[in-house]
């Protein structure tokens, strides 16, 4: 039913499982290729939501399936944040929980089947998205340390279910894939079943289609990595860690190129905001010159400086505040919610603090005297964003160097500032 030859060398397998028909086939077939032919040791995962009674006996239930097939059993709790869609933060909390499993290379197998790819196409028809949200789900993507694996998705529910009746086996029913008032539901139990009568094909076509859809997002995939690598050119070597791209250079785009861009540019660092949210991006690019604007995401912002915008999130979304002794200019100082700063000098110092800008500071320039701080920022174009977290080196009350800027310093002495690794948003 399978072919599990492509990640037979994995360090280890793992499997989602919850207990119910996809899963539980989805154990028997790894179980059984197991005991027969030589291949990385299999872990059964359990999530448990906590979101209804009738789940708290499904544990024990897995737990009798995995004692009867020799496989270990991991149960893990996870908190599922309120939201507008609960199956979505069921969801999240469950693949962040896998992550967090995963080592170097591992598999995690999940029981997707070609059903669930009619009824998420359909679903996601329904809700007008676009091209990137009609396509099929992945057979394998990365997942934390490792890879995740479809390996049913060419197999139908009915074939699974004939499958589990054949090898006379158990599984549990969620009470809550009765409910229709969840759109799936009505979808997999009203919809569909009306489809398949008038044309058997329904599901097997509607997933075939997801595919065709994928095929052509790779072409739009490839034109925005075209685009990009030219509006990705031209960061100020100070700030290279930070994602940028030249405002300019999209705009040279036409109005879809430019949303095709950035749809791949965000798709790895955000959840995609919907058509109504895309009103934010035109408010980002057409806003005045000396504009400030700010398009807030799922998991960060955009801003805009100096003729380029900038992704942020994580500690980049936090303020950092106050000032700190630093006792061993020659070891890392570690900056709290701003990554860490380091200390290249030609003599000994003692007597340093890093401190963050509170306005009026003046800096001593060899050759220019003393000059307004502010002044000496707008002429090196660092970004607004960036000012307010930039550490500062004092001894005693005299400024010394701002980091990660060579023509800002006095005493011969270098600040190295390694910003926050979380910059880069998701992977």
């Amino acid at each position: 039913m399978i072919n599990l030859s492509p990640w037979l060398n994995a360090p280890a397998w793992y499997i989602a499982f919850s207990g119910g028909l996809d899963s539980t086939v989805l154990l028997h077939l790894l179980a059984n290729h197991a005991c027969n032919h030589q291949a990385p040791p299999l872990r059964a995962l359990h999530i448990h939501h906590g979101l209804q009674s009738a789940a708290d006996a499904w544990p024990a239930h897995c737990q009798s399936i995995c004692n009867q097939l020799g496989i270990e059993l991991q149960v893990i709790h996870v908190q599922v944040t309120p939201g507008a869609s609960l199956e979505q933060a069921a969801r999240d909390a469950r693949y962040a929980a896998f992550s967090r499993i995963l080592g170097p290379g591992d598999i995690l197998f999940t029981g997707q089947h070609r059903d669930d790819q009619a009824e998420t196409l359909l679903l996601r028809l329904l809700r007008g998205a676009g091209l990137r949200g009609l396509t099929a789900m992945p057979s394998q993507r990365p997942l934390g340390q490792g890879t995740l694996v479809r390996p049913l998705l060419d197999v139908s529910r009915q074939r699974l279910q004939d499958y589990a009746q054949a090898h006379s086996l158990n599984w549990v029913e969620d009470p809550s894939n009765s409910d229709t008032a969840f759109a799936r539901n009505y979808l997999r139990g009203e919809v569909l079943p009306l489809l398949q009568q008038r044309w058997p094909q329904s599901s097997q076509n509607l997933a075939r289609s997801a595919e065709h859809l994928g095929e052509s997002l790779g072409l739009l995939d490839e034109l925005a990595q075209s685009d990009l690598a030219l509006a990705g050119e031209g960061a100020s070597s100070a700030w290279a860690g930070l994602d940028s791209l030249d405002l300019a250079r999209l705009g040279e785009l036409s109005p879809a190129r430019q949303r095709n861009a950035l749809q791949f540019w965000l798709s790895r660092r955000t959840r995609l905001p919907d058509t109504r949210h895309w009103a934010g991006w035109a408010d980002l690019r057409d806003a005045a010159g000396d504009a400030q604007p700010i398009w807030r995401l799922a998991d960060g912002q955009l801003v805009r400086s100096h003729g380029r915008i900038w992704w942020l999130s994580g500690d980049w979304l936090k303020q950092p505040a106050g000032q700190l002794a630093w006792h061993e200019p020659r070891v890392a100082l570690e900056l709290p919610d701003n990554g860490s700063v380091q200390l290249v000098c030609t003599r000994p110092m003692s007597g340093l603090h890093v401190a963050y800008r509170q306005g009026g500071e003046v800096l001593e320039i060899p050759g220019r005297g003393r000059r307004d701080l502010k002044r000496l920022l707008n002429e090196l174009h660092v970004p607004h964003f960036v000012r307010p977290r930039l550490p500062l080196l004092y001894c005693g009350e005299r400024l010394l160097a701002v980091a990660n800027l060579p023509s800002l310093t006095q005493a011969d002495c270098q600040l190295h500032w390694q910003p926050p690794t979380n910059a880069q948003g998701l992977s």
